[in-house]
């Protein structure tokens, strides 16, 4: 496939800086938007967790096991407020114990023992750490919160749980318009969304997000692992086993972290190579904050790029 973007150094300059517009004026349309709407979802979360526990006053280790959601507003219920790390240091316990608790989307489907003596060394940490300046009838008061006490301290608390996964929120909406656009792009091509399983399972004219793809580990190795890729499409010109063209979306709101994911493209696109040959097709679909020393690094790997603010040069991978 012919290069699209990254052999136009020419241009990067021009690009650059439309891109860092295009990310600009969507966050100050959408951004706050996202955030209120997380910040809503915020507070049920926290008063969730306000009845869970009687207001912090009830707090016990079985409760951050039967309800491992509750233990991200708990963290933020303490002065100051405690990062994942911070938190299992003080408790003593591994942080990947910390986030198992956190990731869990259900209570365990057998009582986990282990589990529960890790908790019981958290709760303590937690109570100990209450900020009693927010909710004081956490410090040794047997009265409960008035309603506009428990209201304040609810509304402080689910901001600073928004703070805290204010990056996420953001990427994750990003993400999604960045898939939408993609969407509208194919769609209008007669390209139809499908959910297969593999590669393999692509017909011409089929595209697919968040789809793993199994690669070699190593050259002479016969190692394979799953890599996740964001798009597969497979062309409508594509014959039966042709492997599909791969798109990371990827967005940025800094040119100051950029740089640290640029090693895991580079290492994506080798296995890919090799894997199913050196015609294959792996590129970049960026909006944001990239600077010429990423596109440098980039064009070096051999990976090429379409600018979301310029989506028409998807034409250009042959769709």
């Amino acid at each position: 496939m012919k290069a699209i973007n990254r052999d136009k150094v020419d241009a990067w300059k021009r690009d650059i800086e439309k891109s860092v517009d295009f990310y600009n004026e969507w966050f100050l349309a959408f951004a706050p938007t996202t955030f209120r709407e997380a910040r809503l979802s915020a507070r049920e979360q926290v008063e969730e967790v306000f009845e869970a526990t009687n207001c912090g006053k009830d707090l016990a280790a079985a409760t951050l096991v039967l309800a491992p959601q509750t233990l991200p507003v708990l963290r933020q219920m303490t002065c100051p407020p405690l990062a994942r790390d911070r938190l299992a240091g003080l408790s003593g316990i591994s942080p990947s114990v910390v986030k198992r608790l956190e990731s869990l989307d259900r209570p365990p489907s057998r009582s986990s023992g282990k589990l529960l003596a890790n908790a019981e060394k958290i709760v303590p940490v937690l109570k100990g750490m209450f900020d009693v300046d927010l909710m004081p009838w956490l410090n040794g008061a047997r009265s409960l919160p008035t309603s506009v006490q428990r209201s304040r301290a609810a509304l402080v608390v689910a901001d600073r749980l928004c703070g805290s996964l204010s990056d996420p929120i953001i990427r994750n909406a990003q993400e999604k318009r960045q898939l939408k656009a993609i969407t509208a792009w194919l769609a209008a091509k007669g390209y139809v969304k499908t959910s297969p399983s593999n590669i393999s399972q692509m017909k011409p004219g089929d595209f697919a997000f968040h789809l793993n793809v199994n690669v070699k580990v190593a050259t002479g190795s016969d190692s394979r692992v799953n890599i996740p890729v964001d798009v597969a499409i497979q062309p409508l010109s594509a014959a039966q086993g042709d492997v599909p063209i791969f798109l990371e979306a990827k967005s940025a709101g800094d040119f100051a972290n950029v740089n640290k994911r640029r090693k895991e493209e580079a290492q994506k696109i080798s296995q890919l190579k090799l894997t199913y040959g050196n015609d294959v097709r792996f590129l970049l679909f960026l909006c944001g904050y990239f600077d010429s020393g990423y596109l440098g690094y980039e064009a070096a790997e051999g990976i090429d790029w379409i600018w979301e603010h310029r989506i028409s040069d998807m034409e250009h991978m042959g769709l």
